[in-house]
């Protein structure tokens, strides 16, 4: 089926490729502005020499190009690295069809919504993301055929299905019991034992990084709460296990015992993180783990509280946390908690990433850190930093340009001029 899923891609994309969608990858670019390592202010008037898809220098002053290499004129722009978003479900986006789509589609039409999904992310500036929920053969089918250049789309790290318990969230709820058990995965386990083998495959599926659910969640279909969902033994088995197979893990988590639990087990990343608190920012602090916020999820459920099409048991759990989240970016920022941009894209609108960068703003960040979560940091997080994450020689040539200052306002970032991800010029400014 795999191999099937990939070569409709490959077709069905085709004529975007054919149509200039993706252009040379030498070029030589004049850029006015460039953030080259966010935290550390611009550089003026530069020239970025760029070959094989990767950056070879950067140097001031208006360079001449070799001859027969495309001159990209950047000098009224403001240059950034491309943006990483650390939270998506690449495959999907919620609304009124979303359960009943569960169902009735296979992995085949999910991997072509991803695709669609896949190409308005990386025109709004987002040339990776990490994908953290979904279907195996979905999910990595299209991560693999956006590697070798079939579909366009930014360069992703994923998970695949997330590692839960039964009947939590992560689990299928809220339907018969026949269809429950019909549609219940290899990734629900139950015991430190067999939490061990559902990390082992997982990975044997092809993940990149394990995710776990280590607390209830909002939008499943039940009403278990939000708290602490593996056991401590469990969650040990699972970070173990994860790391003897080169495997970093992430929790979605929203409780604070949830939280606590998961970081002192040896979790590399929190995702949401709502309830935690002063202790929970030490924890952090002590584990050297990453936060990734989320909070544009919290301002989306937060608007679906009175949907008809969202389950009773979520709509309650909804007007709870997603009002929460701003003000735990703000505890965990103050704290010193390491933050990666994300967003749980999926939840809100594809393309829409770039707004959790003014809410991380009234959050407390400046917009250059806010710019930094999103590049610097998110690239270290998803250990791909020696790759992308800043605009530096030996690295990929991921760059998005705008024609005013993103540092002075943030919203800039929200409809983005110019993408370049690998020296593929994705969209223009011209």
């Amino acid at each position: 089926m795999k191999n099937a899923l990939l070569k409709s891609l490959a077709v069905s994309t085709a004529c975007i490729v054919a149509a200039g969608v993706a252009s040379a990858q030498d070029a030589t670019i004049h850029a006015g502005h460039v953030l080259a390592v966010p935290g550390e202010g611009y550089l003026t008037q530069q020239t970025i020499n760029v070959k094989d898809g990767r950056i070879v220098s950067i140097q001031p002053g208006y360079k001449s190009g070799k001859k027969g290499v495309p001159v990209i004129d950047l000098k009224s722009a403001y240059v950034v690295p491309g943006l990483i978003d650390s939270h998506v479900h690449i495959t999907s986006e919620n609304g009124p069809e979303g359960r009943l789509k569960e169902f009735t589609d296979s992995s085949v039409d999910t991997a072509f919504d991803g695709a669609a999904f896949a190409l308005k992310t990386l025109e709004a500036g987002f040339t990776t993301v990490q994908d953290v929920g979904g279907s195996n053969d979905s999910v990595f089918g299209l991560r693999d055929a956006i590697a070798r250049g079939a579909v366009p789309g930014p360069r992703m790290r994923a998970a695949g299905q997330a590692i839960s318990i039964t009947g939590g969230h992560g689990d299928v709820n809220g339907y018969s019991s026949p269809v429950m058990k019909l549609f219940t995965g290899t990734n629900i386990c139950n015991g430190a034992d067999d939490c061990r083998r559902a990390v082992r495959q997982q990975v044997k599926e092809g993940a990149d990084v394990i995710k776990i659910t280590a607390t209830g969640g909002v939008l499943s279909n039940t009403s278990a709460g939000l708290e602490q969902q593996f056991t401590n033994d469990e969650l040990s088995s699972i970070v173990e296990s994860a790391h003897a197979m080169g495997r970093q893990v992430t929790g979605h988590a929203h409780g604070k015992a949830g939280i606590d639990a998961a970081l002192r087990a040896g979790i590399d990343s929190i995702e949401h993180g709502t309830y935690l608190d002063d202790a929970t920012i030490a924890l952090f602090r002590d584990h050297d783990a990453t936060l990734v916020p989320t909070v544009l999820a919290g301002v989306t459920v937060t608007g679906w509280t009175n949907e008809p099409w969202l389950p009773e048991a979520s709509r309650k759990k909804a007007a709870i946390v997603g009002p929460l989240m701003l003000d735990m970016l703000r505890r965990a920022h103050e704290g010193g908690v390491n933050v990666a941009f994300g967003t749980d894209t999926g939840v809100s609108r594809h393309g829409d990433n770039a707004k959790e960068f003014a809410l991380m703003v009234e959050a407390g960040f400046t917009p250059e850190e806010a710019i930094r979560a999103a590049t610097v940091i998110a690239s270290k997080h998803l250990e791909m930093d020696a790759d992308i994450g800043t605009l530096e020689a030996g690295k990929y040539a991921d760059l998005v340009a705008m024609t005013a200052d993103p540092l002075k306002t943030v919203t800039e970032l929200e409809s983005v001029d110019f993408v370049m991800k690998g020296g593929r010029v994705y969209k223009s400014l011209n």
